[in-house]
């Protein structure tokens, strides 16, 4: 699942900025100018911290794809290595140190992930793994070439650093992650002639010491440009539910509740998330997201839902979603793409507060009982008020049941 599209303007630069990307630029003249002239290897690092990437990771995963389809050639980066560290910005604590069996796993996930979006043919992208070179530095030999070039007093004016010694310390073990990854894009530029990376706008410090290493160690012009990190009208970062992180992977997050977590998104975030997270024309985007009726509103809300499914799972799986939804909201439609689980006639019976708990409606049996106190809990369609409501096998029709939370939230319990 490789994706092009029609492409709107004579510039991918433009269109970034069009479309709410663009953040900030070295040499930003300069860089449009190239963007639209030539053809650049541009990086994008991604360290290993989970076995899948999230809804957190498209904005980089849009941008690449964007780049690609300019003509430019992406290399994802992927921090076997750096994850070893784990990067401080944005972090009052310190990461917690991860085995290299377990970044090495999630590295490979990773990849994998990536093939649904870019082109690793020949002469295409290429994925490298950071871990083949900075596992192979000498630490005097680092210090001397690459440590020399940095101040530690400018160092610590940036954001990265600053906030981590006010919210109470920083360790040496962090402190060196700004000179990895700036190694990084030197060793990029010299084995692909990479002259550009991009990241968020929390990576802008790590990119700018990676730019004036490459000037300083090879005497010629390198890049940075970051974008806008996904985040919420209330300034949240976008990718988080009531169950935690939305994932790129089935098994962890499923189409339908991706679905469902992009059809519930706030209204003033559609135009954006429509432009940011979607290959629909620019115009159609903002035509979508300008809309003020309530009706027209949530058809606006759909299309991103239906969009953004597609983009990461496939259309086939988007349209199970589309019609699992339509089955709980308009009383038509395939329900078998809801989240469900099967449970055993011997698991029978069981406690609503702790069923609702184990599938994941609720985080624990004080929030179902204080939901359904508050009637916000109904078992097929019948609103419950007692907490101490026991699931007997009677309580399934055609052996199954579906639990309802508030109005948009549903859980279907087969009973196998």
């Amino acid at each position: 699942m490789i994706y092009t599209y029609d492409k709107e303007y004579d510039n991918v630069f433009d269109e970034l900025v069009e479309r709410g990307y663009f953040e900030s630029a070295t040499d930003e003249d300069e860089l449009r100018e190239k963007l639209k002239n030539e053809s650049m290897t541009f990086y994008c690092g991604f360290d290993a911290t989970a076995d899948s990437l999230t809804v957190g990771h498209l904005i980089q995963i849009m941008v690449m794809i964007r780049m690609q389809n300019y003509g430019h050639k992406p290399i994802a980066l992927l921090g076997g290595g750096t994850t070893l560290i784990g990067d401080p910005s944005g972090r009052s604590d310190m990461r917690k140190v991860m085995t290299e069996e377990r970044i090495d796993n999630n590295a490979e996930r990773f990849y994998s992930q990536f093939q649904r979006f870019l082109d690793f043919g020949e002469d295409a992208a290429i994925v490298e793994n950071n871990k083949k070179w900075l596992t192979e530095l000498k630490f005097l030999e680092f210090l001397r070439d690459v440590g020399n070039e940095f101040l530690v007093g400018e160092m610590l004016k940036k954001d990265a650093y600053k906030n981590r010694m006010a919210a109470g310390g920083l360790t040496f073990f962090e402190f060196s992650y700004m000179l990895l990854q700036s190694y990084d894009f030197l060793e990029l530029y010299r084995r692909h002639n990479c002259t550009l990376e991009i990241g968020g706008s929390d990576q802008w410090s790590n990119i700018i010491g990676g730019v004036d290493l490459v000037r300083k160690k090879e005497n010629d012009k390198a890049y940075g440009m970051t974008f806008s990190l996904l985040t919420t009208a209330d300034g949240i970062k976008m990718g988080k539910s009531q169950k935690g992180a939305v994932w790129l992977d089935e098994e962890k997050t499923s189409p339908y509740e991706l679905f469902q977590y992009m059809r519930n998104v706030d209204d003033r975030d559609v135009t954006k998330f429509l432009l940011q997270l979607t290959f629909l024309p620019t115009e159609e985007c903002k035509k979508l997201g300008s809309a003020t009726d309530a009706a027209e509103i949530n058809h606006a809300k759909e299309v991103l839902a239906f969009e953004v499914t597609k983009l990461i799972h496939g259309e086939e799986k988007a349209k199970e979603a589309l019609d699992a939804a339509k089955a709980l909201f308009a009383g038509k439609g395939n329900e078998d793409a809801m989240p469900t689980t099967e449970i055993s006639k011997a698991d029978l019976p069981i406690g609503l507060l702790q069923l609702m708990t184990d599938v994941g409606l609720t985080k624990s049996n004080g929030e179902a009982r204080r939901l359904i106190k508050q009637g916000g809990i109904s078992i097929d369609d019948e609103k419950v008020s007692d907490p101490s409501l026991e699931v007997t096998e009677d309580l399934f029709k055609d052996d199954k049941i579906i639990i309802k939370k508030g109005k948009k939230n549903f859980h279907r319990v087969l009973l196998g």
